[in-house]
């Protein structure tokens, strides 16, 4: 696949997931993906826990709403943290989420490349999810993601190619050339 190819077919399914592992090789190629993003400063301030096993993952389950518990449903659940410290710039603004966010999308796109869905979820207990995970308090757990094979009953690969047709605002409502108002 192509890079923007995945970008048009990547999307946060609302898929039932499979339990079917994800082939340790697969999981490091989506983990290579985010390491090789980009960051300010170079500082690559990211951390990224990953939750295998039904019983852990159970565990985990309890810092997440009912509205988040698709993260039970996959074989694999990936939390990115960062210490907030390690990547603010000069000015005091906060370079740590942009550069997860890199990291972020790069694992993505590699999930997508590779067969896998992902759904970002950013709501969830975090000091309960630092706890069960035993991360250290000068992290922040930012955001969560289940790494899976989607289920084969609920997979549609005619509704997965129409995902590029999905609302998307248009370009000019976007783009400003020179200034605000062009």
């Amino acid at each position: 696949m192509q890079t923007l190819e995945a970008i048009h077919k990547r999307c946060s399914l609302k898929l039932h997931l499979s339990k079917k592992p994800v082939e340790p090789e697969k999981l490091e190629q989506v983990l290579e993906a985010a390491r090789l993003a980009p960051s300010a400063r170079n500082l690559q301030p990211w951390h990224f826990v990953v939750v295998q096993g039904d019983e852990a993952i159970e565990e985990l389950a309890l810092a997440f709403s009912e509205s988040n518990q698709v993260v039970r449903e996959g074989s694999t659940l990936i939390m990115v943290c960062a210490r907030e410290e390690d990547d603010v710039s000069p000015g005091g603004r906060p370079y740590y989420l942009f550069d997860l966010g890199l990291a972020v999308e790069n694992l993505f796109l590699a999930a997508t490349d590779l067969g896998l869905c992902t759904h970002p979820i950013l709501s969830f207990d975090e000091d309960e999810a630092r706890r069960i995970l035993e991360i250290p308090e000068e992290y922040r757990v930012v955001l969560a993601t289940p790494l899976a094979y989607p289920a084969e009953a609920s997979y549609d690969e005619a509704a997965v190619d129409k995902l590029g047709e999905r609302t998307r605002k248009d370009l000019a409502e976007i783009i400003h050339y020179g200034k605000w108002g062009s």
